[in-house]
């Protein structure tokens, strides 16, 4: 509300003019009894030169023709005693409407803001020119709304008529005139009739909306919560994991001391033994030094009295020294200590690998399991797709596939639709003469049958080839033996991240028949081969399992 800083507000509205709302300027009062200054009215109906009917701003009685206008000289004369008193109505600047506000459509000078619009009137009123609606019950119908730029949207194009129908069959707003053409006969309301059941619907909708706010306010609430006990058990986990790894080096430390301890300690005795072997050897090289000399010079005496006087007086010969121990062994000497050691190493990361990267049984390999199928366009025209594209079979006949870059031209090979990354787990069925299970990158070469297209072949793929007398392991060229059970289902994990790539030949159990440990580059495509082979879907997981 504007606030005025007179204190004396009832003489300054009763003499100030409700177009200016300043003091009245050469008073004059027209037929309904409302004051004016004589050039504010005057141009007021100047504007309204347009019409024949000219109307009070404030009551908007109407007149015709053009009342004439007389100047109120009792009026004029309070007016300057009142000017004498010093006073000035002088509404706060805020109250004045700036470019964003809705102007009061009565005021003619520096306009005020409009509190108020009617939807009858189609005007906007500040405060001071709002009063008649509250006074007179010539406007107790009207209805009033907040301020509006857009009042002239309620005039009906057609007809210059107040739109205060709406039409529920044209789903639009129309005036009487309307209603009583086009619109005869249509479903129609009154306005405030259809603004009142939309505004029960949007608040029907406010509703809900609000009700579905508040759920996702909590789900949001239990997620920051999830969120803090995840940060909570990791730190925690972290924690004590640096405790156990920790201990686990300071037990590891303590074993490699006394590792180092045991190994010198044999290291001494042996030493000291081969040391004792030595010094005995070296006696016995001199002693037989010895009696060599004495026997040399012996057997150059040619006098036989004297040799025959000096023979028995020669030293016997000791017992030769054993010396079958001997057994150099380069490096060797501790060999059994680094194997165990290195044992220990192998198992230390067995465990921790197969703990911490695999799945322990068939229900959480499970819980990796993806459902893949193959794509056709890049089989070799040797082969035969089926059961949407779950099946490959190889064929006599080329098939008759359309040309496409991505298709192997020179090798009996097919790749899986669906790119592998983080953790993965399939199965695949065969028969006949052999298998081949193999992942690759997508990037590995398509045209001929050289090794750059070759599963196994090659740097870009990992191959697993078992028939019913052998199972090996191919990578790059170089094979590896592969041992276990044969069986008519093969299981595939993998776990991209980790580099871990896992085969298992599958029964009643699972047996692992190889695992890799690499890193992947690229993502990963299936390749299934064998006379007959076919990819288990999710639904047939559900079924075995």
């Amino acid at each position: 509300m504007c606030i005025f800083k007179n204190l004396y507000l009832l003489d300054q509205e009763t003499f100030s003019c409700s177009i200016c709302l300043d003091f009245l300027k050469d008073p004059v009062t027209i037929p309904c009894g409302h004051s004016y200054c004589m050039n504010c009215i005057k141009h007021h109906w100047d504007e309204e030169n347009g019409k024949k009917l000219h109307s009070c701003p404030q009551c908007r009685q109407t007149f015709t023709p053009r009342p004439v206008l007389l100047k109120n000289t009792m009026l004029a004369d309070l007016v300057e005693q009142l000017k004498k008193t010093g006073l000035q109505a002088a509404p706060a600047d805020h109250c004045y409407a700036g470019p964003e506000d809705v102007a009061c459509d009565v005021c003619t000078r520096k306009r005020l803001k409009a509190i108020k619009s009617c939807l009858v009137c189609l005007v906007s009123y500040c405060e001071k020119h709002l009063q008649p609606h509250f006074k007179s019950y010539a406007f107790e119908n009207h209805q009033l709304v907040d301020p509006s730029n857009q009042l002239q949207e309620n005039i009906c194009s057609r007809h210059d008529e107040v739109m205060k129908i709406f039409c529920r069959t044209d789903q639009q707003c129309i005036c009487y005139l309307c209603l009583m053409d086009e619109h005869k006969g249509h479903d129609t309301v009154s306005s405030e009739a259809e603004r009142t059941e939309r505004q029960r619907e949007l608040e029907g909708s406010r509703l809900n909306i609000q009700q579905r706010i508040q759920d996702r306010e909590k789900d949001l609430k239990l997620l920051h919560q999830e969120v803090e006990a995840i940060n909570l058990s990791a730190d925690k986990t972290v924690e004590d994991s640096e405790k156990i790894f920790t201990e686990l080096i300071r037990l590891m430390a303590k074993r490699s001391s006394r590792v180092k301890q045991q190994v010198r300690s044999q290291q001494r005795t042996e030493v000291s033994r081969v040391k004792e072997l030595q010094e005995k050897l070296e006696q016995e090289i001199t002693e037989l030094k010895r009696n060599d000399a004495e026997l040399k010079l012996l057997s150059h005496t040619e006098d036989l009295n004297q040799l025959l006087l000096n023979y028995p007086s020669l030293s016997p010969l000791s017992e030769s020294t054993d010396s079958s121990s001997i057994i150099i062994r380069p490096l060797r000497y501790f060999e059994d200590v680094t194997a165990a050691v290195s044992g220990l190493r192998d198992e230390l990361q067995d465990v921790l690998r197969e703990k911490w990267t695999n799945p322990k049984t068939r229900a959480g390999f499970l819980k990796y399991s993806c459902d893949v199928t193959l794509d056709p366009n890049t089989a070799t025209t040797w082969l035969s797709l089926s059961d949407e594209n779950r099946k490959a079979k190889v064929m006599r006949e080329e098939q008759s596939y359309s040309s496409h870059p991505d298709r192997f031209s020179g090798c009996d090979q097919v790749l899986s639709r669906e790119s592998l990354t983080g953790r993965c787990y399939w199965e695949v069925k065969w028969r006949g003469g052999g298998v081949d299970v193999a992942v690759a990158y997508k990037s590995i070469s398509r045209k001929g049958n050289g090794d750059e297209c070759v599963f196994g072949y090659n740097n870009k793929s990992w191959a697993l080839r078992c028939n019913k007398n052998s199972c090996n392991f191919q990578y790059n060229k170089v094979q590896t033996p592969v041992s276990g059970p044969r069986s008519s289902r093969l299981g595939v994990y993998l776990d991209h991240r980790a580099g871990i790539l896992s085969f298992y030949s599958v029964s009643e159990t699972m047996t692992l028949l190889h695992r890799v440990q690499t890193t992947f580059t690229q993502p990963l495509y299936i390749f299934e081969l064998s006379s007959l082979c076919e990819l288990i879907d999710q639904e047939s997981f559900n079924r075995l399992y």
